[in-house]
């Protein structure tokens, strides 16, 4: 059982798997090869065989899907929003309905239910953490899930100081009041077009295009805006702040992806200590 959600969470909380539900439908194995070379790049790993995967907000499912390929012994996934774990469930369903693969409803800020799950080789959480209302708790309870040696991938907002601030209040707004929803969708769609025609003319490759490879992770353009316009509870951090924040609990910086001053998320793989104590006293996955 997942903890009662906390009254900032009851009254103002994006629901996550409803637009998840909408993504499902643009799911194929190009977006699953996509998924699969993110992880193989940020984690350094070409399979993850002999290794067990730990999903914290699983969300679609699309990442979990991407390690059961890539041949971790066992996949766990949880979600706080059940519509999100249904739509994992429906994932693998349709992709790998006989795998090594758990999902759960259930909280990263639930210290009983983590409890339970015991430490794993790799715990991924991309552009979760930073929704719970407790990010910093969230990022505290993560690492904990990490076995010795093992690997921590996380994306967090990029802190852009007064444009977080508004952004902040954009999303609350959006969680709030439904008629505002069409008009901040369709600006935030026009804002988008501007820019992809720009880029396409700098560039050549406007960003429609790129959610199609790497860079966009096997993700889609629509959902992927809305995520962005009405996910809150939200939280951001700088850089230097996320590395401080695990290099003091004895975790290493293996992998940084920086989005410079941009809005985003900065990306992360940390290694755990070799020889961690097990502060819930469970044993490693």
């Amino acid at each position: 059982m997942s903890r009662p959600p906390a009254p900032h969470e009851a009254d103002a909380r994006f629901g996550f798997g409803e637009n998840w539900r909408r993504f499902l439908r643009s799911i194929d194995d190009q977006r699953i090869g996509a998924a699969e070379r993110s992880l193989v790049e940020m984690l350094k790993a070409t399979s993850l065989a002999g290794r067990t995967f730990l999903d914290v907000g699983s969300g679609s499912g699309l990442f979990s899907l991407a390690a059961v390929r890539l041949g971790a012994d066992e996949v766990r996934s949880f979600d706080v929003d059940p519509d999100s774990a249904a739509c994992t469930e429906e994932l693998r369903r349709r992709f790998a309905p006989d795998a090594r693969w758990r999902i759960e409803h259930g909280s990263v800020l639930d210290d009983a239910y983590l409890a339970r799950l015991g430490r794993w080789h790799v715990v991924y959480s991309w552009g979760v953490l930073h929704h719970t209302g407790n990010m910093w708790g969230a990022l505290d309870r993560a690492g904990r899930l990490v076995a010795p040696g093992g690997q921590l991938f996380i994306a967090i907002y990029n802190d852009q100081g007064l444009r977080s601030t508004l952004w902040t209040i954009e999303k609350r707004l959006y969680v709030q009041h439904a008629w505002l929803r069409p008009a901040l969708v369709a600006g935030g769609l026009t804002g988008f077009v501007a820019g992809a025609a720009a880029t396409d003319l700098i560039r050549g490759v406007p960003p429609w295009r790129r959610y199609r490879i790497r860079p966009m992770r096997g993700m889609s353009v629509l959902p992927d805006l809305v995520d962005w316009l009405g996910g809150y509870p939200f939280q951001v951090a700088t850089r230097e702040q996320v590395r401080s924040f695990f290099e003091a609990r004895g975790f290493s910086l293996a992998t940084l992806v920086s989005c410079g001053r941009a809005s985003g998320c900065n990306e992360f793989v940390f290694r755990a200590p070799a020889a961690a104590p097990d502060p819930a006293g469970t044993p490693d996955r």
